[in-house]
């Protein structure tokens, strides 16, 4: 156990924090995203929910000031009538540690190739849909 980090962040989570470089990205994802078939590494947080574990990740890492696209969100499929409130809970934790984050709002499966491309997904029993997020590491100042 280390004084200061989260809880919900497990030991294989917090090597792959510390290895990642700028401009490496992460997946937070849901428990309904297909992350084992994907190709990147997986790491499980099975029983997490994603906000504690968002927050937890922001008190460790910055997101990349240099790219607009440091927080991406999956958007609403369209025809359902999905109202994801999660959102609202990500825009208060993320506003305690960013200066500026707009979510970048991202099709399902665009989602899906940038998905492929990160440097691990953490999938975690977070139920609530439309919950994935992508982010993007920034420099540690």
């Amino acid at each position: 156990m280390l004084k200061g980090v989260c809880p919900l962040i497990s030991p294989a989570l917090l090597k792959v924090l510390c290895e990642m470089g700028h401009g490496d990205e992460i997946v937070l994802a849901d428990a309904h995203f297909p992350a084992a078939y994907l190709g990147p590494q997986v790491i499980r947080a099975d029983g997490v929910g994603i906000p504690g574990l968002l927050e937890g990740i922001l008190r460790l890492i910055p997101l990349d000031q240099y790219d607009p696209d440091h927080f991406a969100l999956m958007e609403v499929c369209e025809g359902d009538t999905v109202v994801p409130t999660i959102w609202e809970e990500y825009a208060a934790i993320t506003a305690k540690t960013e200066s500026q984050t707009t979510p970048t709002m991202m099709e399902r499966f665009a989602f899906y190739e940038r998905a492929r491309k990160a440097c691990c997904i953490v999938a975690t029993g977070e139920t609530a849909q439309y919950a994935n997020i992508i982010l993007k590491k920034g420099v540690v100042r």
